[in-house]
């Protein structure tokens, strides 16, 4: 019995064949579209004290960021081939050997930094604080991530590992394998595949895509707007818990999704088995998980400061105040 599906060969990453508009790219939109939405809704009905037009500029500082840090991590960190790095004025070049490819290839963790240093960087100028405008928009963001996800599925790429799940699928474009592997025939017959006496052969595999867009996506705003929303004391509560949410998740989707290619386990504690394609143990970690890993830590750190930040007695404050201003005449005076 066939215990495993075909990706859908009528689903194509154009929008209208024959023209360089993909619907990866409209994804991105709709994310962008749904967030905004849900932040002026925030700001219309929670009234946190800041002009509309402030949080337009930001929010667009933060998706100029946003996309800056993705694209810069996708070709450097997670590139092993270098070729960006070698070539950095091609970073944002929508070519590659003379075919129009699109931004093709964003990193998460690189568009998380983006938008912070931006946003923060526009906060500080426009007297804003950070903490509040960084809620209001992590507060719809996971919702507006689920289509980003939707648009990696119908691209076909960041598949999953191999597996022998009756929901595994057998995306195209997917690394195939030799039927000399033992392993190979194992999950072949297991199945129901049928097994070619030679050469490469495409198996199911997870589609973490779609565990993230559910997970990540639906599953972390439903916590961070119905749970921790209604019961948030101090600004700066959301984007720790969106930080530490979102690293706690995507680090267990992680041991689903196939590792980068070429990078492997860049932390490696067990036997990673024949390939990285197939699950071997819950103590390699990928650079992914490295990442989330760093989130966890940062989105801690960062709850725990704004509460300290928040609850600090007058006094405390305006000391702190006074010994900046104290400083400051000292480095003039010097």
């Amino acid at each position: 019995m066939q215990a495993f599906i075909y990706f859908p060969n009528w689903i194509k990453p154009e929008i209208i064949p024959g023209f360089p508009v993909r619907w990866y790219g409209l994804m991105y939109l709709v994310a962008f579209g749904i967030t905004y939405f849900l932040v002026i809704r925030q700001l219309k009905k929670d009234k946190p004290g800041i002009e509309e037009d402030d949080l337009l500029n930001c929010f667009f500082w933060a998706i100029i960021g946003l996309l800056i840090g993705a694209r810069i991590f996708a070709t450097t960190i997670y590139d092993p081939t270098h070729y960006y790095i070698t070539r950095p004025w091609l970073i944002f070049w929508p070519f590659r050997d003379g075919q129009f490819t699109g931004l093709q290839g964003m990193s998460y963790h690189g568009g998380v930094v983006g938008a912070v240093v931006s946003t923060m960087i526009y906060c500080r100028i426009r007297k804003l604080s950070w903490f509040k405008v960084a809620d209001l928009i992590v507060a719809g963001l996971p919702l507006g991530y689920t289509f980003g996800r939707l648009g990696n599925f119908i691209n076909g790429e960041l598949w999953g590992r191999v597996t022998t799940k009756p929901w595994g699928i057998v995306f195209p474009h997917a690394p195939k394998f030799s039927v000399a592997g033992e392993w190979v025939r194992d999950v072949v017959h297991r199945v129901g595949m049928e097994l070619p006496s030679a050469g490469l052969i495409n198996l199911p595999r997870h589609p973490s895509q779609l565990y993230e867009a559910l997970l990540e996506g639906v599953i972390l705003w439903l916590f961070l707007w119905f749970i921790v929303k209604p019961r948030k004391k101090t600004d700066g509560t959301m984007i720790s818990f969106y930080l530490i949410g979102y690293g706690l998740v995507r680090f267990f989707i992680e041991y689903f999704r196939e590792p980068d290619a070429d990078m492997g386990f860049p932390l490696q504690f067990a036997d990673a088995g024949p390939t990285p394609a197939l699950f071997s143990s819950f103590f390699n970690f990928s650079t992914g998980q490295i990442l989330c890993a760093l989130m966890i830590i940062g989105g801690i750190a960062l709850y725990q400061f704004s509460k300290r930040r928040a609850f600090a007695p007058p006094s405390e404050k305006e000391s702190g105040s006074a010994g900046k201003s104290i400083r400051r005449r000292r480095k003039r005076i010097k």
